[in-house]
């Protein structure tokens, strides 16, 4: 008797993995950007997927400002400021926007 071949090989599972972490936008980052960026960053920032992010800014339903120039949709990085609570002008560097009171 001939031997039975195996058509098909023994499944594998592999361990599971963490799911990938998200970019945290710390305020210096997002500061940095300029005066406007992209859809995809924007929704990062504001922890949304690719497709939701161009979805609500399609609907006019994005959470900041959308500025549409064709075909191209950028996002004022003053309203995503705004959206996160952050002040809208950096104090400059070693100055203290409220000082002590004497």
């Amino acid at each position: 008797m001939s031997e039975r071949r195996r058509t098909r090989t023994a499944s594998y599972n592999p361990p599971p993995t963490e799911p990938a972490a998200t970019p945290r936008w710390a305020e210096a980052d997002v500061r940095a950007l300029g005066v406007t960026t992209d859809v995809v960053t924007a929704g990062q920032i504001l922890g949304l997927s690719r497709n939701t992010a161009y979805r609500l800014a399609r609907a006019g339903t994005f959470p900041v400002p959308v500025i549409q120039a064709g075909h191209q949709y950028r996002i004022p990085v003053a309203g995503l400021l705004a959206a996160l609570h952050l002040t809208t002008t950096a104090p400059p560097d070693g100055d203290d926007p409220h000082p002590p009171a004497p």
